[in-house]
């Protein structure tokens, strides 16, 4: 396997967050940082667009900080999501605004534009691409993504239906790159069957809605507590993309979770304030919510899987080389 050179020696845990439409701020993301692992924000969840430079000095400040007062526990370095979908009519802008900063990590989804790898690698940075199969995850490459997130079934927002293990075992056929397993991962064990599998580490998003800095309701984050994976609808009404939602969100916008018309998929928003309101109203969750059972500090809950990484590499025998920092 083959961690991107700006991940070695900077990670705790071999973990990317995801990053979560609306949920992800600056605060969650120094946290996720802070405590090693990859921290990531959509640059849609800056709003207005002009807030993105602001969010992203804050976090380059505030790890600054982190590594003067650390210097043998050097945070890990952060991530923007860029949609570049043509619906997302901030790419352009937000994209100059991540170049100007030296964003260390880029994360591509819904489609593969080689002029967004090359701004990106002007300057030195990483590209990573969402993919949910075999075919996209050829294409990105073939654009120029450094590595692949590969979004397994049930994976929470925007996922795709294969099996995890199908999905990493047919990528890993003839891309021995960076490679990130996506898909109901929500504790440490998860994180070393991702590797097991192939993957070089696990991407984590729904247990991080439950968190204190996360920008989600109250009423979100206990629905998240309380959930379990058959609480999970997988549906692409609300974007024109299929993705993974909360039952419960869904039948208070007084609609039958059991019975969901089919959206039209040429009128995807991912960028507008249509998806803004969508993904407000109806709240996106990963099969994986079963493993979260209360609201904690982001620190704390990097630190329970941190603790349940380590005990699943003491119990097969496993030495997680890829966990050192230094």
């Amino acid at each position: 396997m083959s961690l991107p050179e700006i991940l070695q020696g900077r990670l705790r845990l071999p973990v990317i967050a995801a990053p979560l439409f609306i949920i992800s701020n600056p605060a969650l993301t120094i946290a996720q940082c802070r405590s090693g692992i990859v921290g990531a924000f959509p640059a849609l969840n800056a709003r207005p667009a002009e807030n993105l430079a602001n969010w992203l000095e804050q976090i380059q400040a505030a790890l600054a900080e982190h590594v003067a007062a650390h210097p043998d526990q050097p945070a890990a370095p952060f991530a923007v999501n860029q949609i570049v979908h043509r619906s997302n009519a901030r790419l352009d802008a937000d994209l100059r605004v991540c170049v100007d900063h030296k964003v260390p990590i880029v994360i591509t989804s819904l489609g593969a534009v080689e002029e967004v790898n090359q701004a990106v690698h002007s300057y030195g940075g990483v590209v990573l691409h969402d993919v949910i199969n075999d075919r996209f995850a050829h294409k990105a490459i073939e654009k120029g993504a450094d590595g692949l997130i590969a979004v397994a079934a049930g994976a929470g927002g925007h996922a795709g239906t294969l099996s995890p293990f199908a999905l990493v075992s047919e990528i890993r056929r003839w891309f021995g790159g960076p490679l990130f397993l996506s898909g109901a991962i929500a504790t440490g064990a998860g994180v070393l069957a991702a590797e097991a599998m192939g993957a070089d580490g696990a991407y984590i998003g729904s247990a991080f809605i439950a968190t204190d800095e996360a920008n989600a309701a109250t009423a979100y984050k206990d629905a998240v507590v309380a959930g379990h994976a058959a609480d999970i609808v997988y549906s692409n009404l609300f974007t024109g993309v299929h993705g993974n939602y909360l039952k419960a969100s869904i039948q208070a916008a007084g609609l039958d979770p059991d019975n969901l018309p089919q959206s039209d998929p040429s009128k995807m928003d991912f960028g507008g304030e249509k998806a803004a309101k969508a993904w407000k109203d109806i709240w996106g969750a990963g099969q994986g919510i079963g493993a979260v059972d209360s609201v904690l500090p982001a620190a704390a809950l990097i630190d329970r899987l941190a603790r349940e990484y380590a005990e699943a590499c003491s119990k097969l025998g496993a030495t997680p080389v890829q966990s050192r920092r230094v």
